[in-house]
């Protein structure tokens, strides 16, 4: 072994936090092996688990993630705002850091299921509403659940942590840039080493890999898809770990390349072609219908927002059990990624004001996820509905990987649009897959910004290795099992965010002041001091309040 072999091997084994680092791999391991020796029973105990937390924390879900919107909006327009991330400026450009924050923890899912989510409402709306699903009354109605689901709430169990690590990590000294740190004022910033924040850490570690690895599975069995449905081209088993190989070491040269020449410059491309294809899809798409389509959406979300954010289902038939298919679905695998999100948000934030945070965070990007949804996902409900494209595979079998393919099959130069889609496909997966091995390699270093290659190569191989098991066992029940194993391991972290969200509350009052009430108001026990007694009967009494 070289002298710089060496030097690289000394680096990673001074830099790994051992206990994060070898706890979040052999559950990840752990899981795998699990599914190869008896798939059977991990599948029937995750299963199980998967059905008491559905049952018994639907409610905690909703209604933490309701209180996290609520928040972030009160710090876009109050006081609060103005607070810094740190005493430096910002290190990279606005557009790059929306681009970086949107491509890098977000977008792989807008682009999957942008072209397809519309399409289950349709058929199967919400009980909330009670209307017929397949008719015209459903088709506004299932834009406005995607709008719902994919807008403010998803994005803000991000933010929240993003907010809450770059805060304490950049304004306190001595506290590391790792998930644990966002629980600082109550774990106590002398206890950020010590039991519950190492089990912290290892449970983000745990469904980081878990969350992400089902997604870049997803993407990856639409890249398949894509190559089967236009040219034919059915890849198998080993196909698919050629495919997943290769694009995990496109991603590990993103990775090795660094956050500004890697990351930064491939998410500033996604944005481009993101933009470019959902313009040519309004053009060449019923393109009235969409404006007012995306109208009516956007009122009816913004009207019915608190009443799809707190349903529940009760006392409608089925509406429990669309809710925790849908809904709860949704808000715990975005909190299974909230640890890597905000990991990442936080290493690029620094310098930034709480106002922009989460302006970026829960603002900017609902500005770009709404179109793309409104257009694709409304031309594609448009053709269905008016016989122009015929979804019905997708609906009917739940193949959701195949309905980009479909709708832009029926467009002119179809075949272009199919390979600018699988492109967008393919550099989503890379940045999605980058930004979260960089966030992996952060948390088992306890917070090193930059985590030596070794590392971040570890992880990746790691990462990707697992999104193609899941691809593999997808037939035989195995991706379903593990989506709901990530379930599991994000409920947990919707109260990990609430509490990251409460330490900011107590953080921010203390620091800057409260804001729904004095600084001097006593919020438990007697806001009167012991007064020494009157000097006679019916002498004054004053009070501290004067």
């Amino acid at each position: 072994m070289s002298d710089a072999e060496q030097g690289m091997v000394d680096e990673f084994l001074e830099e790994i936090d051992p206990i994060v680092f070898a706890f979040g791999a052999l559950l990840t391991a752990g899981v795998i092996v699990g599914f190869f020796v008896n798939q059977a029973l991990v599948t029937e105990t995750i299963g199980t688990l998967y059905e008491w937390v559905v049952t018994y924390l639907n409610w905690a879900l909703l209604v933490i993630v309701f209180l996290i919107v609520l928040f972030l909006l009160f710090l876009i327009v109050g006081p609060w705002g103005k607070i810094k991330m740190g005493d430096s400026d910002p290190e990279y450009s606005f557009l790059s850091y929306f681009a970086m924050l949107y491509s890098a923890g977000f977008a792989a899912g807008v682009v999957f299921w942008g072209p397809t989510e519309a399409l289950f409402y349709y058929d199967n709306p919400s009980p909330l509403f009670g209307i017929e699903g397949g008719t015209s009354e459903a088709v506004p109605y299932a834009i406005q659940q995607t709008l719902f689901h994919w807008a403010l709430p998803q994005l803000a169990v991000f933010t929240i942590m993003g907010l809450a690590i770059s805060y304490f990590a950049y304004n306190y000294e001595d506290v590391p840039l790792r998930v644990s740190s966002a629980l600082t004022p109550i774990l106590g910033k002398e206890n950020l080493d010590g039991p519950a924040a190492k089990v912290v850490d290892i449970l983000a570690v745990f469904a980081t890999i878990g969350g992400v690895a089902t997604s870049l599975g997803f993407i990856g069995s639409q890249f398949i898809a894509g190559l089967n449905y236009q040219w034919g081209i059915d890849l198998g088993n080993v196909g698919i770990l050629l495919v997943v190989t290769t694009m995990t070491l496109l991603f590990t040269v993103s990775m090795v390349l660094g956050v500004d020449r890697g990351i930064r410059r491939l998410s500033n491309f996604n944005m481009i072609l993101f933009v470019i294809l959902m313009v040519a899809t309004f053009i060449l798409g019923p393109t009235l219908f969409l404006l007012l389509l995306g109208s009516q959406a956007m009122g009816g979300m913004i009207a019915d927002f608190t009443s799809m954010s707190l349903y529940t289902g009760t006392g409608s038939d089925g509406g429990t059990g669309w809710m925790n298919s849908w809904t709860v679905f949704y808000w715990a695998w975005a909190l299974s990624w909230s640890p890597f999100a905000g990991l990442f948000i936080a290493r690029i934030s620094k310098g930034r004001t709480v106002r922009e945070v989460a302006f970026t965070g829960i603002g900017a990007t609902s500005a770009a996820t709404i179109p793309w949804f409104t257009v694709v996902g409304g031309t594609a409900l448009q053709y269905h509905h008016t016989g122009v494209a015929d979804f019905s595979p997708v609906i009917n079998n739940f193949t959701p990987e195949i309905s980009g393919f479909i709708l832009f099959d029926a467009f002119p130069l179809g075949t272009v649009f199919m390979i600018a889609f699988m492109i967008l496909v393919t550099t989503f997966f890379i940045t999605s897959a980058d930004s979260s091995t960089l966030a992996v390699s952060m948390m088992t270093t306890g917070g090193k910004a930059r985590p030596s290659t070794i590392n971040r190569v570890f992880w990746g191989v790691v990462l990707g290795l697992t999104a193609a098991i899941l691809m593999i066992l997808g037939g035989e029940g195995g991706t379903s099992a593990l989506q709901d194993a990530v379930i599991i391991t994000g409920a947990p972290f919707a109260f990990v965010c609430f509490a990251a969200m409460l330490s900011l509350i107590k953080d921010f009052g203390s620091s800057y002041g409260r804001v729904l009430l004095q600084d001097k108001t006593v919020l438990i026990g007697s806001s009167k001091k012991t007064e020494p007694e009157s000097p006679g009967p019916g002498g004054p009494v004053e009070s501290d309040d004067d």
